[in-house]
């Protein structure tokens, strides 16, 4: 019973994620976001070492990048408010069938602010243009939303992954670190996490919409903070790991 319980919050996650992902624009061209944030404060040699190794590596000062953080992260505050409250309006549409369009929205929005976030403290691109979400992206991408989210399991993953990667240079993610210190049974073990939590977040944001035009108040303001909620605990968290301080010499 507890295992079919686990086994339909995982699918719960997932079945979000693909909802998530179809939106256009949902996907972040790597060397394109450095180069918009960058570009205006560092020369031409620099910005190019920031996209073909890391911030960090090609010396661009943190107080610079934790800026560009910043407004990534108040951008997306501001997207995903506006959103949540013309969502939170009567006859709000449905997407997919069973994922509420708010939701898909929200979610819309924390995956590329991730990607953003993952870029300015070095790692690398995390989706690609040219197909699929695959199984190994998918979990990465998981484990991410799950350090925003708040999971310790997910915050000890992560650190190990950043180890990894910090070990070697690399354009992308270290598929191999998946299989090792049993990080993959930690990720299904986050995505069950995240069901779970998302579950019991739409029907609170249910409740917020029973009152015709105050429901899209209360809506956009219940985004407004549990996005600023995850987008500072997931910025900080970055911040911390190896591969956010990574000095040029170690390249």
């Amino acid at each position: 019973m507890g295992e079919l319980a686990q086994s339909g919050s995982e699918q719960a996650w997932n079945n979000v994620l693909d909802a998530a992902i179809r939106i256009p624009g949902v996907r972040v061209d790597r060397a394109a976001y450095l180069t918009a944030m960058f570009a205006p404060h560092v020369d031409d040699e620099t910005l190019q070492a920031a996209i073909t190794t890391s911030p960090a590596a090609a010396g661009i000062p943190p107080e610079v990048v934790r800026r560009a953080a910043r407004s990534s992260i108040n951008w997306h505050r501001a997207t995903v408010t506006s959103l949540s409250f013309a969502a939170g309006l009567p006859g709000g549409l449905v997407l997919a069938a069973t994922i509420p369009a708010d939701l898909a929205q929200y979610f819309a929005q924390v995956l590329i602010l991730v990607q953003k976030l993952a870029y300015l403290y070095g790692w690398p691109s995390l989706m690609d243009d040219d197909k699929r979400l695959d199984d190994e992206t998918r979990l990465y991408v998981t484990l991410f939303v799950g350090v925003a989210m708040g999971s310790e399991v997910a915050n000890a993953a992560i650190g190990k992954v950043a180890q990894e990667f910090a070990k070697q240079v690399a354009h992308r993610l270290p598929r191999e670190a998946l299989t090792k210190y049993a990080i993959y049974n930690l990720i299904k073990q986050v995505g069950k996490w995240i069901g779970v939590r998302i579950t019991k977040d739409r029907f609170a944001k249910g409740l917020s919409k029973a009152v015709p035009l105050l429901g899209g108040a209360l809506s956009g303001g219940l985004s407004w903070v549990t996005f600023s909620a995850m987008a500072n605990r997931l910025d900080a968290h970055l911040a911390e790991l190896p591969l956010a301080d990574r000095a040029p010499e170690e390249e």
